[in-house]
């Protein structure tokens, strides 16, 4: 792994992939995939033109609904360092789980109190559910990524459920105190 490129890096040369990729698409994107990778907004309009300045990717404009949009395509230098970073051993994903922290410091308040904040979930994860429904019916317009989309929409669902047995668990056990 290079020391300019980060996760985020390697992040966006993925999503650029084979038919490249504009920052409004970025953005879309991992708003759709927002239970995987959570960044800032304006990073997926910034690392773009990092990545082109170390000549990672290059750009051209191209015609928009109302003016022209930038498009970010692979160079040679960014094909292998994405293609050597994905042969490298994967990590287990660093984690950062809001309901986790809470959980920890729940002795701070009422049992009642910490049931109705991780109760919370359930909207965002139904929320989250439908973005991946709606990018899952999509899968077929990308034909060269489909399978791969399948996988991380699956993986995606298990995180959802896990989500959701957690405050099932929550409910039940601190509910009926």
């Amino acid at each position: 792994m290079s020391t300019e490129l980060t996760p985020f890096s390697y992040c966006i040369l993925a999503l650029v992939g084979r038919g490249g990729a504009g920052p409004h698409d970025l953005a879309r994107m991992m708003r759709e995939g927002q239970g995987i990778w959570a960044a800032a907004r304006s990073q997926y309009y910034a690392e773009p033109k990092r990545l082109e300045r170390l000549g990672y990717l290059e750009s051209a404009k191209q015609p928009g609904q109302t003016t022209e949009r930038t498009h970010y395509t692979l160079t040679a230098r960014g094909t292998k360092a994405l293609t050597g970073w994905v042969a490298e051993p994967t990590q287990y994903s660093r984690i950062q789980s809001e309901p986790a922290i809470k959980l920890l410091a729940a002795d701070f308040v009422d049992d009642a109190v910490t049931v109705e904040s991780i109760r919370a979930l359930r909207e965002q994860i139904a929320d989250i559910s439908a973005q991946v429904d709606s990018a899952a019916a999509r899968a077929h317009e990308f034909p060269h990524r489909e399978r791969y989309l399948r996988l991380n929409h699956a993986f995606m669902r298990a995180i959802l459920k896990a989500h959701e047995e957690l405050v099932d668990r929550v409910e039940e056990e601190l509910g009926r105190s």
